[in-house]
């Protein structure tokens, strides 16, 4: 028989955070480290559905685990490679103060990026940067089109290192 999340999701939020740790120890036999309240009571409902339900199948374990050993998975962030010049470019070397983000680099200057083999070259604007024959708000959404994921766009072009500015 299925349970009603609405109304334990209702009983688990008016539980304190050490309420809901002792809880969490009693579904998952093991103690939780998170103090973080939305997300102790989201995983005890998933929990309290997957004992009264039933957890995965026996197969969405086993086709996880062989997605995963297909996976181009990295172990570590990408080396960090001096850009290589462009005949006829500009390519940043060093900061470069400017009125909106003392890491951009100025206006007219092509960011070159190596990944996977594809040499990624975008051009900064004075609002916005081209990439591909189009023009991107931002270095971020440039990185997720061209990774397929969520990146930072000034770590994924070098332009910060360990959260300071480079001084190359």
């Amino acid at each position: 028989m299925a349970i009603d999340v609405k109304a334990a999701e209702r009983a688990l939020s008016q539980m304190t955070v050490p309420q809901l740790q002792r809880r969490y120890a009693e579904l998952f036999g093991d103690e939780t480290r998170t103090h973080h309240k939305t997300l102790l009571i989201k995983r005890i409902l998933w929990r309290m559905q997957a004992l009264r339900e039933g957890d995965l199948s026996e197969r969405a374990p086993q086709r996880a685990r062989e997605l995963a050993n297909d996976a181009d998975l990295r172990r570590g962030p990408p080396q960090r490679t001096t850009p290589a010049s462009v005949p006829g470019d500009t390519v940043v070397h060093a900061r470069i103060e400017t009125l909106s983000d003392a890491r951009l680099p100025a206006p007219g200057t092509l960011l070159r990026r190596e990944y996977k083999g594809r040499a990624i070259l975008v051009r900064v604007l004075p609002r916005g940067f081209e990439f591909d024959g189009e023009v991107h708000r931002s270095l971020s959404a440039i990185a997720a089109k061209v990774t397929g994921s969520h990146w930072n766009g000034y770590r994924f072009f070098g332009l910060v290192q360990t959260g300071k500015l480079e001084d190359s």
